[in-house]
This record gives structure tokens, sequence and C-alpha cells, in this order.
């Protein structure tokens, strides 16, 4: 499909979590038929039945266009666009047990944010590697998309980045309904990164929240974090105006200051005092993407001498036991040096 703006009507979502749910909803608003994987049986027979993922999405009625299976080969049969909705350290593993039902031609989206550990490769490198696919065959979905508002029909935008700018504006075309705009972009590296870095800076906001600190901390956090995100990306290769737009100081702006987002929400009760294993049970076990990508990324940073100092002293919070208070203190007590240097 690489080359052509073949109109995308059939679409496959594997993994029915917040993000997933909110997408297919996305997908389904804007008239496409949309079949949705979920792990569980019993998630998939309600979102067939009853128009529902009462685990995820509580009270948000699902469109009639999307049905639900908890076999893959059932989900993937026809599929012109299948949407990989999994966590990014997941994703290899899930993407090996899918890859040979996978039809050839298909586009492969992306909503994965994070850098996996150990490889310390960006989602669309996992996927390029596990299906075996080139660049322009995979589209990544990045941006300020907090799920439970975008379920609810709030105005939102995302972009849809892909090498192969006719598969991005097929996802455009797909995904576009009256009240979620994309925009295309063929900055992958660009827009990957961005997605991946906030949620790292997302932990030390909500810190800074646990420890009582104010809108002046804040917006120091995410500025500094954003010139922290594009220096990783210039020497990746990305394109600057990337971390100027949707996918970078708007994905970073909303994931730092919302409520609804798992990572600032974690990072604040790291900030009250908790530890890790207390944070994460108060999360009903599930971790945030921060924390792992934290590691990944401070990796990846240090290989190409990247100066990422948050993303540093977040490694060192939620890994190696140092408190926030003094994480923030040696922060501040860094070098002096020029804004942009």
């Amino acid at each position: 499909m690489a080359g052509t703006a073949t109109e995308v009507q059939r679409l496959t979502v594997l993994g029915a979590g917040s993000w997933g749910t909110a997408f297919a909803k996305v997908l389904g608003d804007a008239g496409r038929d949309v079949t949705m994987w979920a792990r569980r049986p019993e998630v998939a027979a309600e979102i067939r039945e009853r128009h529902s993922n009462s685990s995820y999405l509580p009270d948000v009625e699902l469109p009639a266009r999307i049905t639900a299976t908890a076999d893959p080969a059932e989900a993937l049969d026809g599929a012109q666009a299948i949407v990989l909705a999994v966590p990014s350290q997941t994703l290899r593993t899930n993407l090996s047990e899918w890859s040979g039902l996978l039809p050839s031609d298909a586009i492969l989206v992306s909503l994965a944010k994070g850098v996996e550990l150990g490889t310390l490769k960006r989602m669309s490198e996992v996927i390029a590697e596990i299906a075996r696919v080139d660049d322009g065959q995979i589209v990544v979905v990045s941006g300020p998309n907090l799920a439970k508002e975008i379920a609810q029909g709030q105005p939102s935008a995302a972009v849809v980045a892909c090498t192969d700018h006719d598969n991005a504006k097929a996802i455009q075309q797909a995904s576009f309904n009256q009240y979620f705009r994309p925009y295309t972009n063929t900055d992958v590296v660009g827009c990957e990164l961005g997605g991946a870095c906030k949620n790292v800076i997302a932990l030390s906001c909500g810190m800074a929240a646990g420890l009582g600190l104010g809108t002046n901390t804040m917006a120091t956090l995410i500025t500094r974090g954003l010139a922290e995100m594009a220096r990783l990306g210039a020497k990746l290769g990305a394109d600057p105006l990337t971390f100027a737009g949707l996918a970078g100081v708007g994905d970073l702006v909303a994931t730092c200051s919302s409520p609804l987002s798992r990572n600032r929400t974690f990072g604040e009760r790291l900030g009250r005092g908790e530890t890790l294993e207390q944070a994460l049970t108060a999360a009903g076990g599930q971790v945030a993407e921060g924390v792992k990508s934290c590691t990944s990324i401070r990796e990846l940073s240090m290989s190409l001498g990247v100066d990422m100092p948050i993303t540093d002293a977040m490694h060192r919070v939620c890994h190696e036991g140092v408190d926030p208070r003094k994480a923030g203190a040696e922060l501040l007590g860094r070098s002096q040096k020029h804004e942009w240097s």
C-alpha cells in the first residue's frame, strides 16, 4: 500500500485499554468499520454486545461500527490498517505473537509512546524489525491525546506521522471526525521522541505537585524538559519544528498538566513520599510509561552524549531511591549555562 493514498475503511485495533478504545471510537465516529482485539474474552464480549468498555472507559458509548473479539486471527482478517494499542514495553512480545497473522499490505499504526528497554529502539523500529516491513508502511500517532477527554468527544488534535506521506494521509482521513483533527507529518523520529520523553517530564511535574510546588516550577520543568527532548531529537535527525508542535509541546503540556495523566499522577504520589511500590499499588498495578522510559531514554541519551538532567533525575528517583527533594535541589544546583547550550 506504500505510495498510494488508498482509502482505509476496515481497521483493526489490537488492544482494548483506554487509548486503544478511545482511538477505536475516533475511527468509528469517522465512519470506519473497526474490529477490536481484547486479551480478555469478557472485555471483547462487552464491547461487541453492549458497545461499552467499562473496565477502561466507563460511561462512554461506543459506535455501532465497532465490534470485538478475543481471537487475533479473527480480528486481523481483512484489515487494511492495524492499530497497535499495547504498552511500549510489551509491543515486541505481542507483535511477535501476531506477526504471522498480519496482512502483508496493511498499514501498521503505532499508538505506543516509549523507548524499548535494552534495545533503546523507538516503537516504529520495533515494528519494522518484528513485522518485517519498511518504514513507509508504519504510521505513528502522537499528540495531546488524553483518552477520556477524546472518548467524551472533546475537541482534540493529533499528528499522524509516516515517511510515506500518502500513508499518513490515509490514516488522517480514516480518523478525521467532528471532534478529532489529525495533522500529517513525515518526521517519525521527532514525533516518537516527543511522545516518549513527555511521559518522563510529566513524572517530574507530578513530583513537583506532590511536593507542594507551584506554577513557576511546573513551567520551568515543562520548558527545560522540552529543551531535553529537542536536544535528543537533533542528535537523531529530527526536525526541530516537530517539538514546537502537537507531538512536542502540545503533548508535553497536556500530560504534565492534567490529573488524567497517569504519569503525572504517579509522579505526584512519589512526590508525596510514597515508595514506587506504594504508588504502583495505588495505581491498580499499572506502571506509568515514564517510570520505565526514564531508564531507556537516559541510556539512549548517554550513548549519544546528550545532556538530559531531568530524565536522569527521574531515573534516580524511580530506580535508585533518591528523594525527590534531593533530586530537585541537585537540578537547581547544576553549573550555570546559556539557555540554548
